[in-house]
């Protein structure tokens, strides 16, 4: 099952290797893949979107599900 999130503040190529690293801490991230154009992370799994949610908010950037 894919969960899309709006990561605001992820601007750069570093921002969304830090958001992928910190969303494949989710329990049940199979993958993620992130778009810096749209501000979006795309996680395939069964993971729990508040728990993708808080694992972004972690790392320092605001997120929410879509």
């Amino acid at each position: 099952m894919a969960t899309r999130i709006r990561v605001n503040g992820m601007t750069y190529e570093t921002h969304a290797e830090v958001v992928e690293k910190a969303i494949l801490l989710a329990d049940g991230v199979d993958s993620v893949e992130t778009d810096i154009d749209e501000f979006t992370a795309t996680v395939e799994g069964d993971a729990d979107v508040d728990d993708i949610v808080e694992k972004v908010e972690m790392a320092g950037y605001d997120a929410e599900p879509l």
